[in-house]
């Protein structure tokens, strides 16, 4: 090349020069075969799956609570029940009730209390027992009068506050059947009395068995 030819060509060559130097370096090609967009059909189904393990895990600990409330819900009852239970077999046993008697008297003196839980008591009853006691120490006429007046002094006093008549039963014993000792002024003072039994049900009859067949 001659000199003249350099020099004609120099410029050009330096323009190219400088005009590669100055240009940004092309980014690195990808592979578009292996891109997987957001949207792609097995993207799309790992988070539908994703989803509903989220919403299993709810339901079991939303479930697990419910039986849990369910079971001390059925333990509460259960124990009310019990309750109830109690209290109807406890309703349903027999009250006793106690009048005392001065020496060699029938006159019934019943403090207010008492006889407001007595005939509340025996108002309601199918069946009220009335049991005449003395302090005698053996029986006699005196003693059998005196039982069965004391018991009749009730019965009237029962009539007299509402209880109906056809309910009540009556019976006596002279003597004995003490419920302290009667060898002290104590004791008989606690032996002479009326025995009051309210039932809250008939009593049932026992029937005797048949005889067996030979």
């Amino acid at each position: 090349m001659t000199p003249l030819m350099i020099r004609v060509a120099l410029p050009g060559l330096l323009t190219l020069l400088l005009g590669a130097c100055g240009s940004p370096p092309k980014p690195p090609t990808v592979d578009e075969s292996l891109r997987r967009p957001a949207n792609a059909q097995i993207a799309v189904e790992l988070q539908v799956c994703k989803n509903d393990l989220q919403n299993t895990r709810i339901l079991a600990t939303e479930s697990s609570r419910l039986a849990d409330a369910t079971a001390a819900t059925l333990a509460h009852l259960a124990a009310r029940q019990q309750l109830v239970a109690s209290l109807q077999r406890r309703s349903m046993a027999n009250s006793v009730h106690i009048v005392r008697f001065a020496f060699n008297s029938t006159k019934v003196d019943i403090p207010t209390d008492t006889a407001s839980t007595l005939l509340e008591d025996a108002q309601g009853a199918p069946l009220v027992l009335l049991r005449g006691r003395t302090d005698g120490a053996t029986d006699s006429p005196a003693e059998s009068r005196m039982a069965q007046a004391r018991a009749s002094a009730v019965r009237d006093f029962l009539i007299a506050s509402g209880v109906d008549p056809s309910r009540i039963r009556t019976t006596h014993q002279p003597s004995g059947d003490h419920v302290a000792d009667n060898r002290s002024p104590q004791g008989r003072d606690l032996n002479r009395r009326v025995e009051i039994e309210v039932y809250r049900a008939l009593p049932v009859a026992q029937q005797a068995s048949p005889p067996p067949q030979p």
